[in-house]
């Protein structure tokens, strides 16, 4: 996951490096082409990839109003322009792209407009409950979803098979296939890595087994819940297949961690919907790999808990001018199947607006990567579908680095998994703190 900008922190940036679209810009500073020059423009920043046919396709079936795009650069470089612009009073796009991590931090500083005072609600039905959840606060929206990574285990078919391994469905036989893999490869497969940097992936992990951290209540009201027992039974569980040395502790994201996935290093990832488009194109891949998908392990099959990572959503700025035509753009970008097939198709995203996720096009897919495997319809359909949503914090990038710090200190053996929890605790409840949050 990119690094997300912390609600209240120090912005570097000059107001004066700010690109893109300001409210009220022609369309000569727009990235795509304006159809219709009377209509009302919308101005919009997202890092999408090929995001311009999809804008394109918006503003040639809207006549009341046009998207003018600009992609201000991805994750906390585009974070970092729009919190310097709000602080400024001007230079926001009407519309932005948010992470949905980062939402709950642009609700709590009044950066972004509640969307159910502008009719988002007409539109809630066609996103799960968890899809909309992220995306709320009180009961009000402030955001759309767009797309999301519901989880999923991508395993090496050809490694399971070769070493005898059954797929596992709970973290009990995760664990076993571990120590087999190993044994019967003689080290040179490992079944997993628990990445030290990994925070997404780990907080989700956490909310499976039953984590629920942050509850928010009012402006300045948190609970803060970090090291209860559903994270400690986590933790404990991974740090005790990490010092037995049966899975590996690399940072993700690196080079050698990227081609590690592909080269038959490491036999199964957990991972979102997302993953498989970036694993098509990482080096040193084994060309004679078979990949398959199958349901994340659960603690307890008969009760399964489905999980996400990662995922985005539109909002909209408090600077827009038109709130009511900032809102349409941002409930109708992807509100249609042409839009969708686009998404799917040229960018590999995952959507979560139900009449496409629910569809025959998108169920039935085959993906040749997966050896022609249905994985929407086998795996990450119900995955999305069941998700019940997660609440981050309104300063979830500092939550992030001091939980790194908590896996860091475990994976190295400087901690124990429950005296880590407790540091990381104590530090997110006296950051709260400082930021004038009062702590329940």
């Amino acid at each position: 996951m990119k690094k997300l900008l912390a609600a209240g922190g120090v912005i570097a940036v000059a107001i004066a490096a700010l690109t893109g679209c300001s409210a009220g810009s022609d369309a000569a500073s727009c990235q795509n082409k304006i159809v219709k020059s009377d209509a009302t423009q919308v101005t919009m920043w997202a890092w999408y990839p090929n995001f311009e046919p999809v804008v394109d396709q918006f503003n040639k079936t809207h006549d009341d109003v046009q998207i003018c795009w600009t992609n201000a650069g991805a994750g906390n470089d585009e974070y970092t322009k729009f919190s310097t612009a709000i602080q400024a009073g001007s230079g926001a796009p009407d519309v932005v792209m948010l992470e949905s991590e980062v939402v709950p931090s642009y609700i709590a500083d009044g950066s972004i407009t509640n969307l159910s005072k502008l009719g988002a609600d007409t539109v809630k039905d066609d996103y799960s409950e968890g899809a909309w959840s992220d995306e709320s606060r009180d009961g009000d929206a402030y955001a759309i979803p767009v797309d999301g990574g519901p989880v999923g285990l991508l395993y090496r078919k050809d490694l399971f098979d070769k070493y005898g391994i059954a797929v596992p469905t709970t973290w009990d036989e995760y664990a076993a296939a571990a120590e087999k893999i190993k044994e019967a490869s003689g080290g040179k497969t490992l079944l997993t890595d628990f990445q030290g940097n990994g925070r997404a992936y780990q907080t989700a992990l956490f909310a499976q087994a039953g984590a629920t951290p942050f509850t928010l209540s009012g402006k300045q009201d948190i609970s803060i819940d970090l090291n209860d027992p559903a994270s400690d039974k986590v933790l404990t569980y991974w740090n005790d297949l990490v010092q037995k040395k049966l899975v590996g502790t690399e940072d993700a994201s690196t080079t050698d961690y990227n081609t590690h996935l592909v080269n038959g290093t490491y036999a199964s990832v957990v991972a979102a919907a997302w993953l498989p488009g970036y694993l098509q194109g990482f080096t040193g891949a084994d060309k004679t790999a078979q990949w398959a998908v199958a349901p994340v392990p659960q603690w307890d099959t008969a009760n399964p808990v489905q999980i996400n990572i990662g995922g985005s959503a539109f909002a909209v700025s408090k600077q827009a001018k038109d709130q009511k035509a900032a809102a349409e753009v941002a409930m109708g970008i992807f509100g249609t199947e042409e839009a969708w097939k686009i998404g799917i198709e040229k960018a590999a995203l995952f959507p979560l607006w139900k009449p496409i996720l629910e569809s025959d096009y998108f169920k039935d897919k085959a993906y040749d990567f997966f050896g022609g495997q249905q994985i929407n319809k086998d795996v990450f359909l119900t995955a999305a579908t069941d998700y019940k949503g997660f609440q981050f914090s309104p300063f979830q990038n500092l939550v992030y680095d001091k939980l790194t710090d908590a896996v860091n200190s475990t994976n190295k053996g400087k901690a124990q998994p429950t005296a880590a929890l407790k540091t990381y605790q104590d530090a997110v409840v006296s950051y709260a703190k400082q930021q004038g949050y009062t702590v329940k």
